[in-house]
Order: structure tokens, then sequence, then C-alpha cells
């Protein structure tokens, strides 16, 4: 019984986990942005921007790691024989690249409030790209353990990926070209 329980706040915790490093991030993008605003805007945006990323890292997203990382330590407890299976080291070291990922986001945005973040919103928004990827493999790693597939569905599941994450890139390449068309 203490597995299930341990799942299932494992996968709470990843649900929170992610969640919050998605916004935070967009809201990474938003603060950037509003640099471009006149000095009274810029300051309020700023401002409130500060709080909200604050609060979101630190009430939400670093609560999700520690919840996921401390539950997926109960499970290991609990099944040690998963530490045998390679599927579950290359799990662990995606999981290992989320949170420098999760560190490299508090250290942007402790930049971002000090006003010395020198990147742009395009790399802020490609940033945000990564945890999709980690989520995506490790989801994958988690379902086909072992039999992780090699067919041509896995190669047009990538693709299908790739071309949502170009999608939205022209998509925002568009949105600003229009918004500089306003002005």
């Amino acid at each position: 019984m203490a597995y299930l329980w341990l799942k299932t706040f494992h996968i709470v915790g990843v649900v929170i986990w992610f969640a919050g490093l998605f916004y935070l991030v967009r809201l990474f993008v938003y603060h950037r942005e509003a640099a471009d605003k006149l000095p009274e805007e810029k300051r309020i945006l700023s401002e409130q921007l500060s709080i909200m990323e604050f609060r979101l890292l630190n009430i939400i997203t670093t609560p999700g790691m520690v919840l996921t990382l401390g539950t997926a330590a109960g499970l290991l407890y609990v099944s040690p024989q998963w530490l045998e299976q390679g599927w579950l080291h290359a799990k662990i070291t995606l999981v290992a690249s989320l949170v420098g990922y999760h560190f490299l986001c508090m250290k942007v945005m402790k930049s971002l409030q000090a006003g010395e973040l020198k990147w742009s919103p395009k790399a802020l928004r490609a940033l945000n790209e990564f945890p999709t990827l980690i989520l995506i493999s490790v989801v994958m790693l988690v379902v086909f353990k072992t039999q992780f597939p090699t067919s041509a569905n896995v190669w047009l599941n990538v693709g299908l990926v790739l071309s949502f994450i170009i999608s939205i890139q022209l998509y925002a390449k568009k949105r600003r070209r229009d918004a500089d068309k306003l002005k």
C-alpha cells in the first residue's frame, strides 16, 4: 500500500513541478518584454512579475520538485530492484538535468529581478521548450521501460513534437511582427 501512496504523490509532484516550470519561464518572457515598455509601465510590470515569479518558484515549483524527488526516493526504497534497470538510469539522468534547469531558472529569476539579465525573450522562449522534451522522454521511459520503441512510430511522434515546437516559434514570430506593425 505504501508503494501506491508514494506513486500517487510522485505523480502529483511531477504535475506541480512541471506546471510551475512551464509558467515560470513564460513569466520570464513577459518580464523581459516589459523592458521595452515606457518607464512607468516597465516599473509596474517588473514589480508585479517579480512578485509572481518569486511566489510561483517558492510556493509551487520548488515544493513540487521536493515532493517529486522525495517520493522518488521513497519508491526506490520500496522497490530497490529498479536500480538495476537501464531505463531508470536514463530517467534519473533526465531528472538530474531537470533539477539543473530548475536551479538555472532560479538564477535567471534573480538576474531578471536585479535588471541584469541579457537574454532576449526569444532565448527565454527557447529555454521554455527544454522541460517539454524532458517530460516526453521521461514519460516514454516510464511507460515503455526496457521495451523502448525504435520504430517509425516513435520517429513520427518525435517529428510531431518538433513540428509543434517550430509552430509555436513561428506563431510567436508572427505575433511580434503584427505587434510591430501596430506601433
